[in-house]
């Protein structure tokens, strides 16, 4: 089966909003053995929503739309597609009375009247229940077998919705095949995609007959495995083989697999030896201890940490020598050293991890480029450190010296 998802809003158009749930939906149903054959995104005009979603009904006959279900003049995707099927919009009384129920006891005041079109479906439609929201889902279908899958636009509902109710009318499509689509990711960190590539390129037979995706992004570089038409015992030994064959050549830069984040894989290392953790951070500004304490239970690994942007406090809490700032600099090696040492000492970890660099767009010099970051670690007494030169704008650079902190740690916690 191959279907088209059409996407509905000014605010994506706009990039206000980013489309997460074209991306869950393409993984949703890749995992089913459905192939997402095109994804469109289009305006909340009548016009756009009609000729987005003709277009892809000629070319696959099966489509899925989030968005434009809601109560407001600008949620026109009902009217727009019954148009398409000849269809006309009335009150389904049932589902009007359910929300008018809805509003009385969930929120204790009527109904707004604007709620009312929500109640107003195609005819003939069949309607989605929407355990999430107000708004149901519709499926309408033609004589000729073309059917378009109408969801709301609201990420939770959506994703409820097709779990609940769209991919079972889904699977009654596909029948017994068994066919998936399936993903296996390794994801990698401080070393490049080309220096994977030519690893990759040592490998007798590569990985076989399994898809290989390079995907570089601010955290490393993901290695993405996809065995395509396959049934779902024959995918997971395949992506299995495929996975092992590239950890022969890349080993210790995976900290994890999918979805793994590298902050939980150094909290669970962590904890599993019984240590703990402080940070001191200047260029970052907190972020290297907003990554760690983001994982729910980290309170019992991470102490605390100091942010010590202005050097006052650099030298006040972390006890960073006025002599060593003026001699070598904020942004040097002895200073990544002493704020580790100092934040170390200050709150009583075993692990203390420093950061201090220049982030941009300003204040780099000849010698301290932008994006110069040195990283210390005091490890149970024992100091590291070491010089990057981080690629990227402001953002990315304070993200890439957080993930290299991070890294640092994991890597000593598995000597």
């Amino acid at each position: 089966m191959k279907i088209e998802v059409v996407t509905i809003g000014d605010e994506l158009l706009l990039g206000y909003t980013i489309d997460t749930n074209a991306a869950h939906l393409a993984r949703t149903l890749a995992a089913e053995g459905v192939a997402i054959e095109r994804r469109t995104t289009c305006g909340d005009t009548a016009e756009s929503i009609a000729t987005a979603v003709r277009e892809a009904l000629d070319r696959t006959g099966a489509v899925i739309t989030t968005g434009g279900l809601g109560p407001t003049s600008d949620d026109l995707t009902k009217p727009s597609i019954a148009a398409l099927f000849g269809r006309e919009m009335v009150l389904d009384e049932e589902h009007l009375a359910w929300m008018q129920e809805r509003w009385r006891t969930r929120f204790q005041r009527p109904m707004p009247e604007s709620n009312r079109q929500q109640a107003m479906l195609p005819s003939g439609a069949r309607k989605l229940a929407n355990n999430h929201g107000s708004a149901p889902g519709i499926w309408l279908e033609d004589d000729r077998g073309r059917w378009v899958a109408m969801l709301p636009g609201v990420p939770r509902e959506m994703r409820g919705m097709l779990a609940d109710t769209l991919l079972p009318l889904v699977r009654e499509r596909l029948g017994d095949g068994g066919r998936v689509v399936r993903s296996r990711t390794l994801r990698t960190t401080g070393i490049g995609e080309s220096h994977i590539a030519d690893l990759v390129a040592t490998i007798d037979g590569g990985v076989g007959d399994v898809g290989l995706a390079y995907l570089p992004n601010a955290d490393g570089t993901d290695l993405r495995l996809t065995v395509r038409d396959a049934t779902s015992d024959d995918a997971d030994a395949r992506l299995a083989n495929a996975a092992a064959r590239l950890r022969t050549v890349v080993a210790d830069a995976v900290y994890g697999e999918d979805a793994a984040d590298l902050a939980e894989v150094v909290l669970e290392l962590s904890r599993s030896l019984g240590l703990s953790i402080g940070v001191a951070e200047s260029c970052t500004g907190g972020m290297l201890g907003a990554r760690l304490t983001a994982i729910p239970g980290s309170s019992d690994v991470v102490r605390g940490g100091v942010i010590a942007y202005d050097d006052a406090v650099k030298r006040s809490l972390l006890g960073v020598p006025e002599a060593m700032l003026r001699e070598h600099g904020a942004v040097s090696d002895p200073v990544a050293r002493a704020m580790a040492a100092g934040v170390k000492t200050a709150i009583g970890v075993d692990a203390a991890l420093a950061i201090t660099g220049v982030a941009g767009p300003g204040g780099g010099t000849e010698e301290k480029p932008v994006g110069t970051v040195w990283i210390a670690l005091d490890f149970c007494g024992e100091v590291q450190s070491r010089r990057y030169v981080m690629v990227g704008d402001r953002a990315e650079v304070r993200h890439r010296s957080a993930q290299a902190a991070l890294e640092m740690l994991r890597r000593r916690l598995l000597t």
